[in-house]
């Protein structure tokens, strides 16, 4: 599905002589959290050596110009980033560093601040000047109040004044900083090196690809540091006050298939959504085809209890990013077509079921299909890993509005199967996929199909689709 943007990834490592490098190749296996931008700040216990850019990790670290050399210290954090809040520029590419009366500090987010309007009208009518126009950089703003700085806690009680989904880092002068929302949306774990070396890290493709071994995930509300004398934790929630709202999106989308994020493998859970799919909508055909790569362990699922053989009708091409980079349809729709390709063997004269992780404008689906009828398919039946996504989010996951939603503009079944062009369209329930996870249902967040969002949002959903209405404009002149 290509309808929506990438979550962010971030990464960190303390008390590795080759931090730095293995920040860079754990950016590279969370690149599909986002393509927009990338950055590595590091320390050698004194000083914050921070470089930005925009693009995928490998252009902005190009090997030849030696900017991982000179960011070369023994403690590092990383970011690879989207915008969910904030415009396209380099101004907004993390990992954010800035200074304040404790010293230097570096930033790396992942998540959405609700509240981030709110507080930035309220710091600038207090003469705050911002650098940027992403949410992250109200959070040092907090940290250099005065009346912050003096708290037993000063970051913990900083982190109390956020509301949203927050996976965080904090790269200080001798010491890493991980945080979690009490909510525990956005996922982050912990890992070990051979060396004993501690890591954070959005997801644990990125300590495979560092040789790091997980240990646990970072819990809903901790912090935990990373310093000279191990790992420490502590809270600034009362843990077990709060019931998680885990964002299941990841495991639709979001998360790598080798990836375990909420103590789960993420290739098995969507393999269980196929399974439960073909279950709720059978139907007589041929193949089964995935839209690669995030339909494809549900495909296989749907394959293996429908009994209908699994083939790849679709080829993607892995030199082509994620499409929500073009800034307009037609150069989406273009970019769709050069990054699936259809092998037309596979499907010509053909009942073909097609199994997606989810439609959201509908829009790039509608393209695939048309590439299928193209190539000769016989009847194409869509099946839908994830319920109809009928509400926007606003804890990370740059969904478009109610308007733009294929499932509000048409509202019955037969008019998106009419739209699409499709023989039959089968979602999965919302029952039939919280089934399909290990936690209670009540420790997912469900707000994207649904409508029940479990944090508040109230006078901030206003506020925030003005500020993204303002922002889509801004990228329009700066393009």
């Amino acid at each position: 599905m290509t309808d929506k943007k990438e979550e962010c990834g971030i990464f960190g490592i303390y008390g590795d002589p080759e931090a730095v490098q293995k920040t860079f190749f754990a950016l590279h296996s969370l690149q599909h959290r986002g393509q927009e931008a990338a950055g590595i700040a590091s320390s050698n216990g004194e000083n914050i050596t921070c470089y930005t850019g925009m693009g995928q990790v490998s252009r902005v670290f190009r090997a030849d110009r030696g900017f991982l050399e000179k960011l070369t210290n023994p403690m590092a954090i990383g970011h690879v980033r989207y915008s969910t809040t904030g415009t396209s520029n380099p101004a907004n590419a993390q990992p954010f560093l800035s200074e304040f009366s404790r010293g230097q500090v570096a930033v790396a987010h992942n998540g959405n601040l609700i509240n981030a309007t709110l507080l930035r009208d309220e710091y600038e009518a207090y003469g705050h000047i911002f650098k940027t126009s992403n949410d992250t950089e109200i959070i040092v703003h907090l940290m250099a109040k005065p009346t912050h700085v003096t708290k037993p806690d000063p970051l913990g009680h900083v982190l109390n004044h956020l509301q949203g989904s927050y996976s965080l880092l904090f790269l200080f002068e001798d010491h890493v900083v991980a945080a979690r929302d009490p909510y525990g949306i956005r996922p982050l774990c912990i890992g070990q090196t051979k060396a004993g070396c501690y890591c954070i890290a959005s997801e644990t493709c990125a300590l495979d690809a560092v040789g790091a071994e997980y240990i646990r995930d970072v819990e809903p509300g901790e912090i935990i540091t990373l310093d000279k004398h191990g790992l420490h934790s502590r809270f600034f929630v009362t843990p077990g006050t709060i019931t998680p709202a885990h964002c299941i999106f990841e495991h639709v989308y979001f998360a790598k298939q080798s990836s375990r994020i909420f103590g789960e493998c993420v290739h098995e859970v969507r393999a269980r959504c196929g399974r439960q799919l073909a279950k709720e909508h059978p139907v007589e055909a041929d193949v089964v085809i995935p839209v690669p790569d995030s339909g494809t362990s549900s495909a296989i699922g749907y394959s293996h209890e429908s009994g209908i053989p699994f083939d790849m009708g679709f080829v993607r091409s892995h030199y082509v990013g994620r499409t929500f980079i073009s800034p307009t349809q037609d150069m989406r729709e273009l970019a769709v077509k050069l990054k699936l390709t259809v092998v037309k063997e596979v499907v010509k004269g053909k009942r073909v079921v097609v199994v997606d992780d989810s439609i959201v404008r509908g829009t790039t689906t509608k393209g695939k299909v048309k590439s299928l009828r193209e190539a000769g398919a016989k009847e194409i039946h869509m099946r839908v890993a994830c319920p109809p996504v009928k509400h926007p989010c606003f804890y990370g996951v740059d969904f478009p509005t109610h308007e733009e939603l294929l499932a509000n503009q048409k509202k019955t079944l037969q008019e998106r199967i009419n739209y699409l062009d499709v023989d039959s369209l089968g979602y999965i329930s919302l029952e039939g996929m919280l089934s399909c996870v290990s936690f209670p249902p009540d420790h997912y967040c469900t707000a994207c199909w649904s409508g029940k969002y479990r944090i508040p949002i109230n006078n901030v959903v206003n506020k925030y689709s003005m500020e993204r209405h303002q922002m889509q404009l801004f990228d329009q002149l700066e393009l």
